[in-house]
């Protein structure tokens, strides 16, 4: 069994922003394999079903981003996951719009959610997808630029790297993270 995880904060008015690109590549996948992430449990919403033949649980921790990691060690710890099967996904700031860096661990870089999920797990060897939303205009200005609203023509690109998200989660499920890492990067 894989978790899929999409890194986001839960209020509608966060729903159209760059801290959410997490969210919005479970709900392509979700719609995709007709999954409904409504159940909710373990600080989050979450669904389950078969991608390529694996059983899935697409997950939307509920928690704002910063206490991420509760949720997902919840979740880990009552479905017994062997982490080689945590897929997070989540924004980025270091790669470009319309790109995404697939990874089978590292360090948190920055991002808060990924440091409260190293933190619950006491590991970085998990994989994640790493979505590009680029760096604001002016230095000092990232939170305003993360969950602010994104100018239409930003929004082209960040589409394309929620594609590329889910296509690189599909990818990972039928042919194991390498082919995904060798596809995607």
């Amino acid at each position: 069994m894989y978790l899929i995880v999409g890194l986001g904060n839960p209020e509608d008015e966060y729903s159209k922003t760059r801290h959410n690109m997490g969210f919005n590549t479970i709900n392509k996948l979700a719609e995709k394999y007709n999954i409904e992430v409504k159940q909710k449990k373990f600080q989050a919403l979450f669904g389950s079903g078969i991608i390529n033949g694996e059983k899935v649980i697409l997950l939307k921790p509920q928690t704002y981003m910063n206490l991420s990691g509760n949720s997902v060690k919840e979740v880990i710890d009552f479905f017994k996951i062997d982490l080689k099967n945590l897929i997070i996904i989540y924004d980025d700031m270091d790669i470009e719009p319309g790109k995404i860096k697939v990874r089978k661990k590292g360090s948190a870089g920055g991002h808060n959610g990924i440091k409260s999920i190293i933190q619950q797990l006491g590991t970085e060897e998990f994989g994640r997808i790493r979505i590009g939303i680029g760096r604001p205009e002016h230095k000092g200005d990232e939170i305003n630029y993360v969950i602010g609203a994104i100018p239409e023509e930003d929004n082209i690109k960040l589409k394309e790297g929620i594609e590329k998200a889910r296509d690189a989660v599909i990818e990972l499920l039928k042919n194991g993270i390498d082919s995904s890492m060798n596809k995607f990067n």
